[in-house]
Parts: C-alpha cells; sequence; structure tokens
C-alpha cells in the first residue's frame, strides 16, 4: 500500500521552509516517474501573488535615480521583486507607500489590504537620507511561475518588475530502494519541497497532487470510435526537438551571491537556458561582472547541473 511520510520539516530562514517527504513503495522506475512530473508542477503550476508594477512619485523611467535615496531605481525594482505575500485574491490590488525620511523603507511601510499580508515584513527596499517623502502604489496581482516585466502590459507610470509567483523555490528528489531487499524491485521516492514561506510544503505536494489528478482525469476516455491510424515511415520522418530540461529552472537554483544574482538579471538572463547561451568569456563583458563573479556562475552550474559554459 502506497503510503506518504513526512521525515523533516523545517524552516531554514525568515522565508524558507523545506520538508522532506518519502513516498512509496513503488514499483521499479514509477520513482522516477512520479518525482519528474510532481517536480514540474511544484516549479511552474501552483499559484502564489507579486508586486508585478510600481508607480513612483516624480520618476519616469526604470533608468532614473531619485533624490536623496541611496538606491537607483533598477535596485529598488529588484529589492520590490524579492518581497514575498500571501494571500488570495482574483483581480489585480493596488497598494500604496508614503515614507517620510530619513530612514530605511521596508516592506511593513507598504499599505496592504486585509486579504494580503507579508512573510518578511522587514524585506529591504531602500535608504532615504533626508526628510524627502517617498511615494510609491504597487500593483499586486495573482499568477503563475515567473513572469518578465518586459511582456506586461500595465497602465501608465507603472514601472515592471519581474514577478516571482512560484511559491516553491527548490524542488530536489531521489530514489531509494525500499525495504532491505533490493531484489523485490521495490522503491521509495524521496521528495524535498523548499517554500517561499506563503505556503507549507505539505500544502504545495497536496495542491501539486491535484494538478496532476485533474490533468490525468481528462485523459479517461470512454467510448471512443476506433479510427484507422496511417503508417508513417518513421525511417523518413523528421525527428520532434527536444525540450530542453532545463526549460523552467530559474538561475535563482544556483544561489548565486547579490552580486553576481543581479548582473545576470540586468543582462536579461533570467533561466538556466539563457545562461547557457553565453560563454565565461562573454559574461565578463557585462557590467560590474568581474572573474570572481563569473568563476562563481560556472562552479555553481557545474556542481548542480553537470553543465559548463560555452
Amino acid at each position: 500500500m502506497l503510503q506518504i511520510q513526512c521525515l523533516e520539516s523545517k524552516t531554514k530562514e525568515t522565508n524558507t521552509i523545506l520538508s522532506r517527504f518519502a513516498i512509496g513503495p513503488l514499483k521499479k522506475g514509477q520513482g522516477l516517474t512520479i518525482g519528474n512530473a510532481l517536480r514540474r508542477v511544484l516549479l511552474s503550476d501552483l499559484q502564489g501573488i507579486a508586486v508585478a508594477g510600481v508607480r513612483i512619485a516624480d520618476v519616469n523611467h526604470e533608468f532614473s535615480t531619485i533624490p536623496d535615496v541611496k538606491e537607483d531605481v533598477i535596485d529598488i525594482l529588484l529589492n520590490l521583486k524579492q518581497i514575498v505575500l500571501k494571500g488570495n485574491i482574483t483581480e489585480p490590488t493596488l497598494s500604496r507607500l508614503t515614507y517620510h525620511g530619513p530612514g530605511i523603507v521596508t516592506a511593513k511601510d507598504i499599505e496592504l489590504p486585509s486579504e494580503i499580508s507579508l512573510i518578511e515584513p522587514n524585506q529591504y527596499i531602500a535608504s532615504v537620507n533626508t526628510s524627502k517623502i517617498i511615494e510609491m502604489e504597487f500593483l499586486i496581482q495573482a499568477g503563475e511561475g515567473y513572469s518578465l516585466g518586459s511582456k506586461n502590459s500595465l497602465a501608465e507610470g507603472f514601472l515592471a518588475i519581474d514577478a516571482v509567483y512560484m511559491p516553491v523555490k527548490k524542488v530536489n528528489f531521489f530514489i531509494e530502494p525500499s525495504g532491505t531487499d533490493i531484489s523485490a524491485n521495490r522503491e521509495t521516492l524521496i521528495l524535498e519541497i523548499y517554500t517561499n514561506g506563503s505556503i507549507t510544503p505539505t500544502e504545495a505536494l497536496n495542491s501539486a497532487a491535484e494538478l496532476l489528478r485533474n490533468i490525468f482525469n481528462l485523459l479517461t476516455v470512454t467510448d471512443l470510435p476506433e479510427q484507422v491510424v496511417p503508417v508513417i515511415d518513421v525511417t523518413f520522418a523528421k525527428k520532434p526537438e527536444l525540450t530542453s530540461e532545463f526549460e523552467n529552472v530559474m538561475i535563482e537554483e544556483l544561489e548565486l551571491s547579490v552580486r553576481a544574482y543581479n548582473c545576470l538579471k540586468r543582462a536579461n538572463i533570467h533561466t538556466l537556458p539563457d545562461l547557457l547561451k553565453y560563454s565565461q568569456e562573454d559574461l565578463l563583458e557585462f557590467k560590474n561582472f568581474g572573474q570572481k563573479s563569473a568563476d562563481e556562475v560556472c562552479a555553481s552550474l557545474e556542481k548542480k547541473f553537470g553543465k559548463k559554459l560555452g
């Protein structure tokens, strides 16, 4: 009988929850099938909410600077991207921030509606050096996966933010033999789920399983009339293009330093396939990207995914 057991659950950081599950016993080969399906759904298809855009008083474009504010607008946008929200909304929602300096602006200064809450209220946004007043208006909406700001259509005056809707930050899985009898052809799937704190790993696993169940229910066909299927000469048939196994892997999974991460994002490198288009020498051409950062990216890429830059 199939059983699911939570082996471990802990909070690693303020906004990172890790749980480790054991699923089994499974027939030989089923662990890989189930693990791949769950990982894809957990990382890509679970819904979350995020800041998708911001309107800053007296700021017309993302390359602006704000007098008496330490960060430029691009740095502020990157900081806003790190805000993790929890809630249940169906329509885009506006919230505001008004801060009287001097001091440090954090996420808790945002006036959120009652149906939305912060996971990390102390998330840093900016530093104001004088008695200047900072005013911002935020667009918060629900979504799935990772949405590039350049693809979002926003109201006039709003600056787009790369929205990370994914409540699951990372998923690992591996297969172990079930019990002591290896020859019994039984195995156990060990699944590690890291969430951003907006949901628990158990909730994420339940949601992913429900999504997969609904998908496979659609494949249940009754009373389908038999049809003659033409035979295709596979000798001359064009092979379908294979989808990259890393197409949905975000560079966040490389766990880079803030400097290296920000440099890649500014170069519009958001996923592993984006990164693999460049060589190590190409990275050195990016603004503020030095040899140390390039070595860090290459080392993490090879360690976590067994890949090297061209």
